[in-house]
């Protein structure tokens, strides 16, 4: 298994992080709670994609040593931004990578994508903690990424709210107790439409979830339920569980966050409001806890709680990554590349909704799927799936 168990030995503090992706949601909501909280931390190094006036806000609040740019374009805006903090700026995938191998003793790894692989995978290999909000580099490489951390001694604590609810009550010291494990879903904003219905959905649609405040492409994803498909996966290299043992369980309130069952029949669940800043506290001060300024549960106001199973037909984006998790291989780098491709093409207006996971299926039957050894690997197959997504989505657009 990949995580480590609750009640190793206890933080120290203040404790020194890194946040990379500081400007997207989980970051943002990240640095909300340590500046709740500025006796526990000390921000050693910040990075974004491109958004180089709020890294610099952020910086100047935050006083980290490094500010990193992923866009090499945006560097001397972010020089001149931070011009007489004393705090060093840098930019492009090496300046991101350098972040991550800082020594920070907690490294958050929020980068959206298959781009954030890299600077999880030097957090690790340097034996950080490392917070997991960016799923797909387990998706895309991992066997690599476990393999690192067995090597390294790093700890994975997972920040989606289902993997941290699933770390919550999962016994590790009796794994075999464990029969099997149950995400949960809200299902999206499009539970209840009709193909027909789906079909003309807008990217603006799309992106209003009903529970979550999430960035555009990981809301896209949770509409198509490609979000659920890569948690499976995730779930699979976090927790060693085979595919046919991890299930996914519809739950439109988004209250209970993941089950785990037993082999006596008892089920266990982590419950609370939809914010992620719950399990962002709960990674940013594991093994303890910490305040978090979320809104209390309150099940009698809620009144019911309600489950289905989820639409195969309507939401084919869950198939194919269970069908991508059991090929193995690259078959989850490819899912994930046309994916990333497919979703960028909706939200510009260039596929429909429903295409979207056509798209990932056609990439799929045209990409060889084969092992993956090295990194090298990873790139080299993502590169491709890219391609031939991109050509798909070329075909459709002129057709």
């Amino acid at each position: 298994m990949a995580v480590t168990a609750p009640g190793a030995s206890p933080a120290l503090a203040p404790r020194r992080v890194t946040i990379l992706g500081s400007t997207g949601s989980v970051g943002c909501s990240t640095i909300d709670l340590i500046e709740r909280n500025p006796d526990r931390f000390v921000v050693e190094a910040l990075s974004a994609r491109n958004n180089v006036e709020l890294l610099a806000e952020q910086a100047r609040k935050l006083r980290p040593r490094l500010a990193v740019v992923a866009d090499d374009s945006r560097y001397a805006a972010l020089k001149e931004a931070l011009a007489g903090t004393g705090i060093e700026a840098a930019a492009g995938r090496s300046g991101v990578i350098a972040a991550a191998e800082r020594p920070a003793d907690w490294v958050m790894a929020a980068i959206v994508g298959a781009a954030g692989l890299e600077s999880t995978l030097a957090a690790v290999r340097r034996g950080a903690i490392v917070a997991l909000a960016n799923k797909e580099s387990l998706v895309c490489a991992g066997g690599l990424v476990t393999a690192e951390v067995a090597k390294s001694g790093a700890r994975l604590l997972p920040v989606d709210s289902e993997h941290s609810a699933i770390f919550q009550v999962f016994d590790f010291d009796r794994a075999e107790w464990i029969e099997r494990i149950i995400l949960t879903a809200s299902g999206g904003p499009f539970r209840t439409l009709g193909l027909e219905e789906m079909a003309k959905v807008t990217p603006a649609q799309a992106v209003a979830h009903p529970n979550w405040d999430m960035g555009a492409k990981i809301s896209v994803d949770s509409a198509t339920m490609m979000n659920k498909g890569l948690e499976v996966i995730e779930a699979h290299y976090l927790f060693g569980l085979p595919g046919e043992r991890i299930d996914v369980l519809v739950h439109p309130q988004s209250v209970i966050h993941s089950c785990v069952a037993y082999v006596d029949g008892s089920v266990l669940a982590q419950m609370g409001a939809p914010d992620m800043r719950t399990p962002i506290a709960y990674a940013l001060a594991w093994p303890e806890r910490m305040d978090a300024p979320v809104e209390r549960l309150d099940l009698a106001k809620l009144g019911r709680l309600t489950f289905e199973t989820p639409d195969l037909a309507r939401f084919p984006a869950l198939r194919l990554a269970r069908e991508a998790l059991k090929a193995g291989g690259a078959a989850p780098t490819i899912l994930n590349a046309a994916n990333e491709v497919a979703v960028a093409a909706f939200l510009a207006g260039r596929v429909r909704f429903l295409e979207i996971a056509a798209v990932v299926e056609a990439a799929l039957a045209v990409v060889p799927n084969r092992p993956i050894a090295a990194i090298a690997d990873v790139l080299e197959i993502d590169a491709f799936a890219r391609n031939v997504a991109g050509a798909e989505i070329k075909k459709r657009e002129a057709s």
